[in-house]
């Protein structure tokens, strides 16, 4: 039987079993814990947002513990996306897309780094750590004041500089 026979006839059976309700016994179950971790939504108005609060001041220790590796110093020049600067560039022929110059919502911010970052131990972050690294970036970009304190209630009220491009059209069944 030809390799790519044997294959064909291996992917039937597993199939076949899944299908049938048999388990391929692949990976491993989920815990009630894995899944509170990434059980949430974070909306533009705010709406899932956690308890917590930071600061960029506070923010900037996160920052250089668990993002300048990856993302350089103050957010520009590092191995993976650019974080800072950019505003003005969406339209011209070398856009550069950042938090602050692309980004229409605050909040998403608060979600991505919840959900992937740092890139080797999502979920490690406090909410009070991402809350406060969310603010040394909003500040890197010119967006909130190294003192503002960043929580639930202010960081939707951010106004981010490509919020009028981008519309929101969430509508709850």
């Amino acid at each position: 039987m030809s390799m790519y026979r044997k294959l064909l006839v291996a992917v039937t059976i597993v199939a076949g079993n899944v299908f049938a309700g048999d388990s391929p016994n692949l990976g491993e179950a989920v815990t009630a814990a894995e899944i509170a971790v990434a059980d949430y939504t974070v909306l533009p108005n705010g709406d899932g947002l956690p308890t917590g609060s930071g600061n960029a001041k506070n923010g900037a220790a996160v920052y250089a513990k668990h993002c300048l590796a990856c993302h350089g110093d103050e957010g520009r020049d590092g191995l993976n996306d650019r974080l800072a600067g950019g505003h003005g560039t969406l339209l011209t022929d070398n856009p550069v897309r950042t938090v602050g110059s692309y980004w229409p919502y605050a909040t998403t911010l608060f979600d991505y780094v919840r959900r992937a970052m740092p890139y080797t131990t999502p979920g490690s972050l406090t909410n009070d750590e991402i809350y406060a690294v969310a603010a040394y970036i909003l500040f890197l970009n010119g967006l909130v004041a190294e003192d503002t304190n960043i929580n639930s209630e202010t960081l939707p009220s951010i106004k981010m500089p490509n919020s009028d491009k981008i519309v929101w059209q969430y509508r709850p069944e």
